[in-house]
């Protein structure tokens, strides 16, 4: 596990709360910060890097 990944999906976890409901879109979030420099805005389209979602959703899953 490399420590970007490990360091983007502990993140998310934090951002997601008590409820891990948004694990998904927190992920998505904290991965388009890390492209983009700054968290998506409400209509904020731009791509990310599916890979490195995927990879950082997969161990947020792993870490809670």
């Amino acid at each position: 596990m490399d420590s970007l990944t490990k360091t983007l999906s502990k993140k998310a976890i934090e951002l997601s709360g008590k409820s891990k409901k948004d694990l998904e879109r927190t992920c998505w979030m904290v991965v388009h910060e890390y492209k983009h420099g700054a968290m998506p805005t409400e209509y904020d389209i731009r791509e990310i890097d599916e890979e490195l979602y995927m990879e950082v959703l997969r161990i947020a899953k792993e870490i809670i």
